[in-house]
């Protein structure tokens, strides 16, 4: 039976496996070698230029995180797969590999905060233009592409006001002017969205979220070509962000539950948006599984589901934020996502938390907005809850 044939509840427990495991063992074992030796100088050469398979040195490659980037590069249906030991650190370098100063880059508004910061402030410092266009807004989008790029970059779903954008039509832009499409993932997971077969030409994951699941474990990926995933790996090996082993093996564990956790939880997540759209005390709900969601049938499209991901703003802004969250029981208040637990916050405090209030206001996030991450608890449960702490809201 051919891997690629497997349906992706399959691939992530069996997956990128099978040449990590020795001595008879049904798990992938930790190996916290920094070093790797060979008695044989001609073998340990080539081993080192890529000849044969094999490790050198940890910086470079480890068995255990080789088998994190292998479970995920099936899961993406890439032809290579790297690691990072952040999110941001796969961001950062994958940017950084391919951009030069006088180089220019098209995105969107609405990116992660630490993201933006890099369009905003990391990047023009190296004389490399970013034009960042209203999210969702295609035909500005397309305009700014054609006016020649080098990378065109999408989140969708963004984070945290979960906006979507048509990666088919943004792809296929960025291709005819002759520039890469580099997308976020983190939200959709490649359960829910698989970029690279609409035209995309690198994914990108914040491992900590959703792949991991189970907030314990920090760490990266950028999915693509051989020849791109080559070239990113050059640079991150070369400037050091490399994911610890430990931490791949945590996230290779949460990955088998996957698919099971984030069914649970965009199930969950469309009931509770369903719940806070009809709420007295909640302004405007952000969740792409809602038919007033401006890009709903997009999502309907290039999604299988909608994730668990949802924000709403409440009415009072940021003084009912305050009355609001402590009140709930079910509900990490915390700057993470995508965990078996819910976990909750509001952006000045989580995505965006590097931004002043005039740049959340500009990127169209209101104080008063919460960002809402569903876990794997039962949904009733979670609705009393949000039920009594709205309720508790002057």
């Amino acid at each position: 039976m051919k891997e690629q044939s497997l349906q992706n509840s399959t691939k992530s427990v069996w997956s990128g496996e099978k040449d990590a495991l020795v001595h008879g063992a049904t798990q992938v074992p930790v190996v916290n070698s920094v070093a790797y030796t060979y008695d044989d100088i001609d073998e340990w050469y080539e081993v080192a230029i890529g000849k044969r398979k094999g490790h050198i040195y940890g910086r470079n490659t480890n068995p255990t995180v080789q088998a994190f980037e292998e479970k995920l590069r099936i899961l993406e249906g890439a032809d290579a797969c790297t690691s990072f030991s952040t999110g941001m650190a796969a961001i950062s370098n994958s940017l950084l590999t391919f951009l030069t100063p006088g180089d220019r880059v098209v995105s969107m508004k609405d990116t992660y905060g630490g993201t933006n910061k890099i369009f905003t402030e990391f990047l023009p410092r190296l004389n490399i233009d970013v034009t960042l266009v209203e999210t969702g807004n295609h035909e500005q989008m397309e305009k700014e592409i054609t006016k020649g790029c080098q990378i065109v970059y999408l989140e969708t779903p963004t984070n945290p006001t979960v906006k979507i954008t048509d990666l088919k039509r943004m792809s296929k832009a960025a291709k005819e002017a002759g520039a890469m499409t580099f997308v976020d993932n983190t939200f959709a997971t490649p359960i829910n969205q698989q970029p690279l077969n609409l035209g995309a030409d690198l994914v990108l994951h914040s491992a900590t979220k959703f792949l991991g699941g189970h907030a314990d474990a920090l760490g990266g990926a950028a999915c693509g070509n051989a020849e791109i995933i080559e070239k990113i790996y050059h640079y991150r090996e070369i400037n050091g962000a490399t994911m610890d082993p430990n931490a791949a093996y945590l996230l290779l564990r949460g990955m088998k539950t996957l698919k099971l956790r984030v069914e649970q939880q965009q199930q969950t997540a469309q009931k509770i948006a369903e719940f806070l759209q009809n709420h007295e005390k909640v302004e405007v709900v952000y969740y792409p599984g809602l038919p007033t969601h401006r890009h709903h049938e997009i999502a309907k499209i290039q999604m299988s589901g909608f994730g668990g991901m949802l924000s709403f703003a409440l009415k009072g802004e940021l003084d009912a934020v305050r009355q609001f969250l402590p009140k709930l029981k079910l509900a990490h208040k915390a700057a993470n996502l995508g965990a078996v637990e819910t976990t909750v916050g509001p952006a000045r405090t989580t995505s965006h938390v590097e931004n002043t209030p005039e740049e959340r206001a500009a990127l169209g996030i209101p104080e008063g907005l919460v960002r809402y991450s569903t876990g794997i608890e039962d949904v009733d449960d979670l609705l009393c809850d949000l039920s009594q702490a709205l309720d508790s809201i002057d």
